[in-house]
């Protein structure tokens, strides 16, 4: 196991390794920026190094500055975390140039993956359900796109390559909106990723959101750990997550988690990892992978009693799996609420001072929150705050776990989503579960 690691992020994820380096004996360097000084793991960790300015560009972008703060503090490896630079394969790259253990997948791995296009090519090999649509790359011939879209069946979407977190992506409905929404996708991918590659799939029109966890070692094992479902989402970004996912079979399960766990496999996968699909009408279809521990990791945790973020540290310093499939364990069904400083009616981002804070407990319940009284939440960086977790017995007992938990929880001094997630946890609907990804934008009269 490693001595020392570098966590080149902020927030709870950052203390949620801290957390799992203080069990395995880690220790830890802290890096930051200089909005960032009061952090919850900046303050408990070993050591810390402020990395620039509040920017993200010239603090946690800034990879020789995370390099550096690794050398100077005699570190051995570096966690991404989440966001940020966890799924830049030219970091992964030189972190491992530099002498450090990068925890997550290699570099080759993380480019082949966020490339949507080569990311499909590489499920369809093995054996993984994909959205139809030939996964290649659309040309300036407007006729040949035209015929691709006739032959794929309106309504298609456009999609960047490059793209991710719900950017990047143009519905189109008719064929005489075709050619104009693929030169504005292009134009779009070309600003926001440095990649004006787009190519274009069916577009299902009642799916819901579900992805699969994975963990691969460096010896050839790969186990998944289960499905969440993230329907619950509002510009596609997602607002609540639960595991397992309702209605779907142990068979399916048991069926589409062994693909995944075979893909790993076949290319290679080091880590922890999450393969997400489109579910709609009983068939899934893989719509891209994520090369790093996922945001909603807890609700797998809470129903396997498995540690994610232990398993990634191991995984690096070069241990094998700890399970084997046959001992993968569900246990009851979680449910994650994720906690943003926000207007819960014009979603605008509301930094400021925390003026009290109470975190909620009972059976079953886990708050992962890097905020405190007296700390400020800063405008620089995503709203999220925090992410309020209920294990239960089986789902309706989740629920209502997590009804009293938000009722319990106070945050005082800014804006926050609670008012929202109260609505989603009491919407009969919601209760019934298996409702689609439009379903609650739908109910906030989102279009």
């Amino acid at each position: 196991m490693f001595s020392k690691i570098v966590i080149a992020n902020r927030g709870e994820i950052a203390l949620r390794v801290l957390r799992a380096c203080r069990e395995l004996g880690v220790k830890v360097v802290a890096v930051h920026s200089e909005a960032d000084r009061d952090l919850k793991h900046v303050r408990l960790a070993d050591e810390s190094v402020c990395i620039g300015p509040a920017a993200s560009a010239e603090s946690y972008l800034n990879i020789p500055a995370i390099i550096s703060a690794a050398e100077v503090t005699d570190a051995e490896a570096i966690h991404p975390g989440y966001g940020f630079l966890s799924e830049n394969a030219d970091f992964s790259e030189k972190v491992k140039q530099s002498g450090f253990v990068f925890i997550g997948p290699n570099a080759d791995t993380i480019r082949m993956m966020g490339d949507k296009i080569s990311a499909k090519k590489a499920m369809v090999a093995a054996g993984i359900p994909c959205v139809p649509g030939n996964g290649d790359p659309l040309s300036d011939d407007d006729k040949k796109n035209l015929k691709l879209a006739r032959e794929i069946g309106y309504p298609v979407i456009i999609k960047a390559a490059g793209g991710g977190g719900g950017r990047g992506m143009r519905t189109v409905h008719t064929e005489a909106a075709l050619v104009n929404a693929i030169a504005m996708t292009k134009a779009e991918a070309g600003s926001a990723f440095g990649n004006p590659t787009v190519y274009m799939e069916k577009f299902l029109e009642d799916p819901r959101h579900i992805e699969f966890q994975v963990m691969a070692d460096s010896y050839g094992n790969a186990i998944h750990l289960g499905e969440r479902d993230c329907s619950m989402q509002r510009r596609h970004q997602k607002v609540v997550e639960e595991a397992p996912a309702p209605g779907i079979t142990q068979e399916q399960r048991n069926q589409i988690g062994e693909r995944c766990a075979k893909a790993c496999r076949d290319i290679g996968y080091l880590g922890a990892g999450t393969f997400e699909f489109l579910y709609e009408k009983g068939e899934f279809y893989f719509i891209e992978m994520n090369t790093r521990v996922q945001v909603e990791h807890p609700v797998t945790e809470m129903i396997t009693g498995f540690d994610i973020v232990k398993e990634q540290l191991r995984i690096a310093a070069g241990e094998r799996l700890s399970l084997t499939q046959d001992q993968v364990r569900f246990t009851g069904h979680a449910i994650e609420c994720r906690l943003n400083a926000e207007d819960p009616k014009t979603f605008m981002p509301c930094p400021g001072k925390i003026e009290q804070f109470h975190m909620p407990g009972g059976p079953g319940i886990r708050c992962e929150t890097h905020i405190y009284n007296g700390y400020k939440v800063p405008p620089y960086y995503d709203s999220m705050i925090g992410k309020l977790i209920a294990h239960g017995e089986d789902r309706k007992s989740a629920i209502a776990r997590m009804n009293t938990a938000l009722s319990e929880i106070i945050i005082d001094g800014i804006k926050t989503n609670i008012p929202l997630q109260h609505d989603i946890m009491n919407d009969s609907a919601f209760i019934a579960g298996g409702q689609n990804i439009h379903y609650l934008e739908k109910k906030l009269g989102i279009s």
